[in-house]
C-alpha cells in the first residue's frame, strides 16, 4: 500500500494535496482496494461551492457505492 507523506488525510480515506491555494483531492490506496473495480465517478461541477465534510460526489464500484467527502471548504 502506498502512503505518501506529503498529503493530508481524512478519517474517511480521502486525501488532499494543496499547492499555491489549489487543492487536489483523491482517495487512498486502501479505499481503492476496498472498493474493487471502479466503474463510475460522479464529481461536482466547476464553480460549485463546497463545505468541509459534505459529500461532493460518489464512486460507483462493482461491489458498492461510496460517497466522496470534501476535506476543505472552497470552490471547485
Amino acid at each position: 500500500m502506498n502512503i505518501p507523506i506529503d498529503l493530508l488525510y481524512t478519517h474517511e480515506h480521502e486525501w488532499i494535496n494543496i499547492n499555491n491555494n489549489i487543492g487536489i483531492v483523491g482517495i487512498t490506496d486502501y479505499a481503492q482496494n476496498e472498493l474493487g473495480d471502479i466503474v463510475f465517478v460522479e464529481l461536482p461541477n466547476i464553480g460549485d461551492d463546497v463545505i468541509k465534510g459534505n459529500s461532493i460526489g460518489n464512486i460507483e464500484a462493482v461491489k458498492t457505492v461510496a460517497e466522496i467527502y470534501t476535506p476543505v471548504s472552497g470552490e471547485i
